[in-house]
């Protein structure tokens, strides 16, 4: 089970308090050198995943075909390779979206649970190749099929190509089947290869990762970047020509990884499509600013007493934008309070020494609670960590940002509103689409719960990925950006479906 439920009814008591992490050796982190050199929120719901079934070399599974089936069926299954790979499967697959990975085992619903609306078409008729594997590295925190090794990756390649390839790194600390849901299935029915990286480290723990604060976090740049280049050879390998072009995409911590990339390696790609991405700056705003300051307040709120109105308006202050309090006490409950702790810990483990990752829903005033963490006075050791994968807006490729108005995980106001900022004081605004997505939050399955004051925002990203192709491909522009707004009274199958991003009004 994620930390985000599946059911669409929100329990009004809170889930079990989680234990208080165990105490560590101050000062130092409890892993070893995190990768070799040239390799190398939580941010959408953290989980903890069992690796797929998967069959034994020479065995079937069902929806798999047996290797040089049909012709034209996944030719050279067995001669394309991953470069840099240290190890890899492959598959001859008679469909490679979820319609039927999910019965052969080659993906894992754990990992995409909780991140889109149940009644999400799924496509099919895409049969292909699919390489699971991974890079070298000494971390373990991923134990998808067994290999309890981290750098996973998942490759791909339809048998009907329509010559481009989309990269991707997972939302939060997931693992590498996260978007094959949201994101997956639909490029691969446009006839896409694609390709996915777990980011080099996944679960709660993925603090442990890495010799200095910072270091797993700035892993995850390295891996994408890694997973890029590698995926292109591989491309070139099965289709006998490399990809006419590169698009790079993903939601939350992958967003803010398209964000990265098109500002340090934009030679790599030909577009991205950036899904509300984290931000990261030195100076703030970031995560560790406004989460504490929710911490704080809203216990306050939620009591109803005589501090209620102030500690409303305290929250209001710090992001959390009116008319998004329906979504604060899930938010309180699941992920402000552990984002909070296990983010901090990466950048800041020394804030509340021997301990890991703080104590869980403590109260303000209690010795080195998050609650009272304080960014903007911590030493500068810490900014230097977050220095390693701060932004800066100079993207060197077409972007298009998509970010739900009533996020109350990464508010709108602290995180896009920002970034667009920051690329157009960098001079870059050409290259920059942003469209505020009326109505919608950080995690598309709370749309189930509230269908009359939510929308889904995978159709918009869709809408977006759609005008990006048109945009590198012809030049023809995207939509100027704006607020999208919600269709009044449109029914929960028409948002599933449609996202227009020229029904925007300028804001």
């Amino acid at each position: 089970m994620g930390l985000l439920a599946d059911s669409p009814a929100l329990s009004p008591a809170p889930p079990p308090r989680p234990p208080a992490a165990p105490a560590r050796p101050h000062g130092r982190r409890t892993s070893g050198a995190r990768r070799s050199a040239a390799a190398a929120l939580a941010l959408a719901a953290l989980v903890a995943t069992a690796g797929p079934a998967t069959a034994a070399p020479g065995t079937s599974v069902p929806g798999a075909s047996t290797p040089g089936g049909a012709a034209g069926h996944c030719p050279r299954v067995g001669q394309v390779r991953v470069p840099g790979a240290e190890h890899q499967r492959s598959a001859c697959l008679d469909e490679l979206t979820t319609a039927g990975t999910v019965a052969s085992g080659h993906t894992d619903p754990a990992d995409w649970a909780g991140l889109t609306p149940r009644s999400l078409p799924v496509p099919s008729g895409v049969p292909g190749i699919q390489i699971d594997g991974y890079f070298p590295d000494t971390s373990t925190t991923n134990g998808n099929h067994g290999w309890n090794h981290d750098s996973q990756f998942v490759v791909r390649l339809p048998d009907r190509w329509n010559g481009g390839l989309v990269v991707a790194g997972t939302p939060g600390n997931r693992e590498q089947y996260a978007n094959d849901r949201a994101i997956a299935d639909w490029v691969l029915a446009r006839g896409y290869a694609y390709a996915a990286t777990d980011k080099g480290n996944t679960g709660p723990v993925f603090h442990r990762d890495g010799a200095e604060p910072g270091d797993a976090v700035a892993e995850w740049n390295d891996r994408l970047t890694q997973l890029t280049r590698a995926a292109r050879e591989t491309v070139a390998q099965r289709y006998r020509r490399p990809p006419s072009r590169t698009l790079v995409t993903g939601m939350s911590n992958g967003g803010y990884l398209v964000r990265w990339q098109l500002e340090n390696y934009p030679e790599l790609y030909d577009g991205g499509v950036d899904w509300e991405g984290t931000l990261w700056r030195v100076e703030g705003p970031n995560l560790l600013d406004f989460l504490p300051k929710a911490l704080r307040a809203y216990p306050e709120y939620a009591a109803g007493g005589a501090g209620a109105p102030a500690a409303r308006r305290a929250l209001h202050a710090a992001g959390f934008p009116a008319g998004s309090e329906f979504l604060w006490p899930y938010h309180h409950q699941v992920y402000w309070d552990l984002t909070q702790r296990v983010y901090r810990e990466e950048f800041d483990p020394d804030f509340d020494g021997a301990t890991e990752a703080g104590t869980p829903y403590c109260a303000p005033g209690t010795p080195a609670c998050d609650a009272d963490y304080d960014y903007g006075t911590r030493p500068d050791d810490v900014r230097r960590a977050v220095r390693k994968i701060a932004l800066t807006g100079r993207i060197g490729r077409p972007l298009i940002t998509l970010h739900g108005t009533l996020d109350v995980l990464l508010p709108i106001g602290r995180d896009s509103d920002v970034y667009a900022r920051m690329v157009r004081e960098a001079g870059r605004g050409h290259l920059h689409r942003y469209y505020r997505i009326e109505g919608g939050t950080h995690a598309d399955s709370l749309f189930d719960a509230f269908p009359d004051r939510l929308r889904p925002l995978v159709p918009c990203h869709r809408a977006g990925f759609t005008a990006l192709e048109r945009w590198v491909a012809r030049g023809d522009r995207p939509p100027a950006s704006g607020t999208v707004a919600r269709p009044p009274g449109a029914d929960a199958a028409s948002l599933v479906a449609h996202c227009s991003l020229r029904g925007r009004r300028f804001s």
